[in-house]
């Protein structure tokens, strides 16, 4: 297979298209479709997804909870001040995190917050210079955070969240991601239930979305690209609907690129799917075979970024680069709190 590479993802975005706040009303963006054979394109509204589903169709929703994981307090030699955000948890008080300034957080550095009912201490320094750093608090930590800790959102919105649950989806059930999964963000629950209605069978899966699903793709050549683990679970349940679906010829349409890397990294060979969890670091760009995904509901991605590769697997980049140069012209909002795409 010939190089890939990074330049062969980007395109034009103006700065001014990155959505800066989430709309009123969640399943009001709007939405393209792209059809994935022939590159044609249709404009709709979100709940227009509607039309696009089918009886016997299986919606795979990531149910994973954002953690208000942005701790901002002071270094207590110095009272400097600190960042810290927490990204993953490797036993109970002690947490993989990116700090900021990170070169003076060297092991033993102490930090407080909220006037010191969280403290902190740097452990260790380990790869891509994160730092594992133990807590100590009175209490229950999740109520400590909750109470200190705002929502990380992406370094490309720079306004301030008003309401911490529009960073989250409403089947948000378990806590542990560093980032939403925000395709799911276009949901309601009234929608959700008339598609369940519809005869629309809806799985849930859980990846806890970790940073590196932003960090930049910095080799030129993508597949020198590294892929930061994610932990993920699938149910039972969730397997069984899924298998079901693709016996009786029903498409698998997954709510975001958290979704799909599960399913794919959960599967057999065959695209059969069993209970299981364990951490993925899987990349999927173009040249990849799909062995469950049959359609996908995504957010506009960054250019050059993993997820754009994601979507351009699916579809084809050139069919993916139009549609993106065409949802440019049209001013569709891009990112997190962006309009949506389907692809069918």
């Amino acid at each position: 297979m010939e190089q890939l590479k990074k330049s062969d993802f980007y395109f034009e975005l103006p700065q001014e298209l990155i959505a800066q706040d989430p709309l009123e009303d969640r399943a009001s963006s709007r939405m393209l479709v792209l059809n994935k054979e022939t590159g044609e394109t249709k404009h709709h509204v979100f709940r227009d997804i509607l039309q696009y589903l089918v009886p016997g169709d299986c919606l795979v929703l990531n149910n994973t909870k954002v953690i208000p994981a942005r701790l901002l307090g002071i270094k207590e030699e110095t009272g400097a001040a600190v960042e810290v955000l927490l990204l993953k948890r490797k036993e109970k008080d002690v947490w993989e995190t990116l700090v900021r300034p990170g070169k003076k957080m060297r092991p033993g550095a102490k930090l407080s917050f909220g006037d010191g009912l969280l403290r902190a201490e740097v452990l260790e320094v380990v790869e891509e210079g994160n730092r594992l750093v133990r807590f100590e608090y009175d209490g229950i930590f999740e109520e400590v955070l909750d109470r200190l800790g705002e929502m990380p959102l992406p370094p490309y919105i720079t306004h301030k969240l008003q309401d911490k649950n529009r960073y989250q989806t409403v089947y948000a059930k378990y806590e542990g991601s560093a980032a939403a999964p925000t395709a799911g963000l276009h949901f309601t629950t009234e929608l959700l239930k008339e598609i369940e209605e519809m005869g629309v069978e809806i799985a849930c899966v859980t990846l806890h979305v970790g940073l590196g699903t932003f960090r930049p793709v910095k080799e030129e050549n993508v597949l020198e690209h590294h892929m930061h683990s994610e932990y993920y679970e699938v149910s039972g349940e969730a397997a069984d609907k899924i298998n079901r679906t693709k016996e009786r010829g029903g498409r698998v349409i997954c709510v975001g690129t958290t979704s799909a890397r599960t399913l794919e990294s959960a599967a057999d060979e065959s695209g059969c799917l069993r209970a299981s969890s364990g951490n993925t670091e899987i990349f999927i760009y173009p040249g990849y075979r799909f062995k469950v995904l049959d359609c996908l509901l995504t957010n506009f991605h960054l250019p050059e970024s993993t997820l754009i590769m994601l979507v351009s697997a699916l579809a084809g980049r050139e069919h993916v680069l139009t549609a993106y140069e065409e949802a440019v012209r049209e001013k569709y909002r891009f990112f997190s709190f962006g309009d949506a795409m389907f692809i069918k």
